[in-house]
């Protein structure tokens, strides 16, 4: 029945792609699953479909996932600005086309956190986030950071256009000053406690850095090779900006078993969203300006954190994926979730990602 995906998948790793893992569950069961490779490039050690990973933008989904629980208890409003949480964003600054600076006109507001359109880009090398990593002496405690990022210019006025950046790293630290906890220590508590993920967090413990399987990047054009990332804190991954940084826009480390259970909850189940909150989440924020612009002619808009269906379209999954490979879907009318991955940043076979869920629904008959 599966052999078709079977097919796609091992020809995934013609590329240079060490190993991968796939999962699919379907009406709250799993009906197919399946990894193969090694997790070295000498191929001594076989997968066993319980490596610990890093996730990247995957993460995104886990970060507003921890906010739009506050956003259900009443603590902030969508259109609430920023600056009500984090005071230094109350006046900002916004880039010109002559190279200059002026008055931001827009507030920026936390649906706008969420959609991408607060007009933050993802330099985490700009002299404000260098700023944050002197001031803490290397530490980068996610607030801090935070604090030093209102530093920089905005790309474009607030609401004004989409672009991938780090807002969701933002909303991490608007979820700790409306919490009153870590970021990390809220997302253990409410998502990975209360779902049984035992082995995903925002900061692993300096003790379990050898859990972490090895981080490869894929050569340039023509050089089938791979280059191992790391070692410390980051694992090679530039958004880790130090050992106390809860990165949420890139930042859990997690395996197929964990972060498929906060699919399955989001697509069956109230245990951490409700499903109207989720229904949200998938639901495009984006003017139709404004999605022709960045988009084109993808079938995708953007809702709160995630690719979703643009308005009128008879699609209805919505999901993500990491620059490590990791990619989730979710159809919750179909009640399927589709879930890979692999462990190579720069892969080139990226793109052929969602070929993965549009095979399962080939299989499937939808």
């Amino acid at each position: 029945m599966f052999k078709k995906l079977d097919d796609l998948l091992d020809s995934f790793l013609t590329y240079p792609v060490p190993w991968n893992d796939c999962i699919v569950c379907h009406k709250g069961e799993v009906i197919y699953r399946r990894f193969a490779g090694f997790t070295d490039a000498k191929k001594t050690m076989p997968v066993t479909g319980k490596e610990k990973c890093q996730i990247f933008s995957c993460s995104k989904l886990i970060t507003c996932s921890a906010a739009l629980q506050l956003w259900e208890k009443g603590a902030f409003q969508m259109e609430d600005e920023l600056a009500l949480y984090l005071p230094e964003y109350a006046q900002m600054k916004v880039k010109t086309p002559d190279g200059g600076v002026r008055d931001a006109e827009n507030k920026i507001t936390i649906r706008q956190l969420f959609a991408m359109t607060a007009g933050f880009n993802y330099d985490v090398t700009s002299k404000s986030m260098l700023r944050a990593y002197d001031a803490t002496n290397g530490s980068c405690h996610t607030r801090e950071v935070i604090r030093h990022l209102a530093q920089e210019p905005l790309e474009f006025e607030p609401g004004t256009r989409w672009q991938y950046s780090l807002a969701h790293d933002v909303l991490a630290a608007v979820v700790e000053v409306i919490s009153g906890m870590s970021f990390n220590d809220y997302v253990t508590k409410n998502i990975f406690d209360v779902l049984g993920m035992k082995d995903s967090t925002f900061l692993l413990p300096a003790s379990e850095f050898d859990s972490v399987v090895p981080l490869y990047q894929e050569l340039p054009e023509g050089e089938r090779l791979y280059s191992v990332k790391g070692p410390g804190y980051w694992w090679g991954n530039p958004y880790r900006l130090g050992p106390c940084y809860a990165c949420g826009g890139a930042g859990c480390v997690s395996t197929v078993e964990d972060y498929n259970k906060l699919l399955q909850t989001l697509c069956s189940g109230e245990k951490i969203l409700k499903r109207g909150t989720v229904d949200l989440m998938r639901t495009d924020q984006l003017s139709e300006q404004v999605r022709k612009e960045c988009f084109g002619e993808l079938l995708h808009s953007y809702g709160l954190g995630v690719r979703c269906p643009p308005r009128g379209s008879s699609r209805t999954d919505f999901g993500w994926g990491g620059a490590g490979g990791a990619y989730y879907a979710i159809d919750p009318d179909r009640e399927l979730t589709v879930l890979y991955m692999q462990h190579v940043t720069g892969s080139s076979l990226s793109l052929l990602r969602p070929k993965i869920l549009e095979t399962v629904y080939e299989i499937l008959g939808y």
